[in-house]
């Protein structure tokens, strides 16, 4: 591995990392062995190749992981990427809990890298739901069929940001939260705003 390809922003990042900071370590040293780009995303070590988005390290309270931005792409002959949720389409992450289980995957994740790059090389990509195959939750239904110019300014908007809503709004399991939300977010839509613009 040579020091050319570090990115001193990920030195940076893992100078400041109170936890998981061997795991983030090893996981580095294993990417950068699969001679990929070392970049600085999302407040994150990212990974690339050719400027396309490999893997991305991070971590959380229980785990850290390593994100394969096209996960659901891959064969995943170990039964190891998991689905974060419901909604994430493509990603799929490999977690770990301690710096001994990467260190024993070493062989596997490296074999998972090389064909995230495979796919990238091939120019797959994953086949998104479109914004009309998601259900859209009643209360902005409602909504939707109450004002016409709502009903154009969401149709106007990117469909990232109408799943966003539509995953927003659809979150909360109680009637009255979910018609708050829309409530709260009407005025925003009809600007042809997005949920966190």
């Amino acid at each position: 591995m040579t020091n050319s390809r570090m990115n001193p922003k990920v030195d940076g990042f893992l100078r400041k990392a109170k936890k998981w900071k061997a795991e983030f370590e090893k996981l580095r040293d294993i990417v950068l062995d699969c001679e990929l780009t070392e970049e600085f995303k999302w407040m994150h070590p990212c990974y690339t190749f050719e400027e396309k988005n490999i893997v991305l390290i991070h971590g959380f309270k229980e785990y850290c992981a390593l994100l394969f931005h096209k996960g659901a792409l891959l064969k995943d002959t170990h039964g190891i990427l998991i689905q974060q949720t419901e909604n994430v389409q493509a990603a799929r992450q490999i977690r770990f809990t301690n710096v001994q289980e990467i260190i024993e995957m070493e062989t596997i994740l490296k074999a998972y890298i090389y064909e995230a790059i495979e796919v990238e090389k091939a120019g797959l990509e994953v086949n998104f739901k479109k914004t009309t195959e998601f259900i859209i939750p009643k209360e902005f239904q409602n909504k939707l069929d109450e004002i016409p110019t709502l009903k154009t300014a969401f149709e106007a908007l990117t469909p990232g940001r109408q799943r966003a809503y539509i995953h927003y709004f659809s979150e909360p399991k109680q009637p009255k939260t979910r018609e708050s939300r829309v409530e709260k977010y009407l005025q925003q839509i009809l600007d042809g705003k997005g949920l966190n613009d």
